[in-house]
């Protein structure tokens, strides 16, 4: 089961950071910072969708139009610019996901990462459909067809890191027991000092860094 580690670390990882830097006019390293958070935090995000009842809806958009094939050509994805409809279809994609809560957890990575909330938007749009692509991917690839296998799909790629870590993606997804994974991730990021190693501790390592 390959998880989001694999896909960071991964030939593929290191070219999706190099296209979404050159889109967003904006360095590697904190385009690796922002996706090393971003990433994990969307299909932390879908996997709590599909606890409260949202899988048939994501497994509709997996079968109908996020088949994985977007990561077979990130060259052409990032060659001249990233189309319009990528863009469209990645807005789309956190609107669904993050709903009103998105400026929030824009603001709460630039504020991590350094980079204006505008950057991190563009960064995050250039994302989802990368994610979507891959999570169909490895839904094909593991026939996965009902709410229990996509939660312990979603489950197994947010895996593969340290035990810590993982126990800390746990915390972050759900800090306050309240069934929001948004405002306690915002919190978690701001507020990282207030948390046990917070977000930054939790996916820092995750290029090595």
């Amino acid at each position: 089961m390959a998880g989001l580690l694999d896909l960071l670390n991964s030939p593929i990882g290191k070219q999706v950071i190099s296209g979404v830097a050159g889109q967003t006019n904006q360095p590697e390293s904190k385009t690796a910072d922002v996706l090393s958070m971003a990433m994990p935090l969307l299909l932390g995000a879908m996997k709590k969708n599909v606890k409260s009842g949202g899988a048939d809806g994501l497994m509709s958009a997996l079968n109908n139009k996020h088949d994985g094939s977007i990561l077979d050509n990130l060259g052409g994805l990032f060659q001249g610019g990233v189309d319009d409809s990528v863009m469209n279809d990645g807005a789309g994609i956190l609107g669904h996901v993050f709903g009103g809560k998105q400026p929030q957890v824009e603001n709460a990575l630039s504020q991590k990462s350094g980079l204006d909330a505008g950057a991190v938007s563009q960064i995050l749009k250039i994302a989802a459909p990368i994610v979507m692509g891959y999570l169909g991917r490895e839904t094909s690839q593991n026939k996965v067809n009902d709410s229990n296998g996509m939660n312990a799909l979603l489950g197994s790629m947010l895996g593969g890191q340290p035990q810590q870590n993982q126990s800390l993606i746990t915390t972050l997804l759900d800090a306050d027991g309240d069934g929001s994974i948004l405002d306690d991730v915002a919190g978690m990021v701001i507020g990282s000092n207030k948390k046990k190693g917070g977000l930054g501790g939790l996916l820092g390592g995750l290029f090595g860094k």
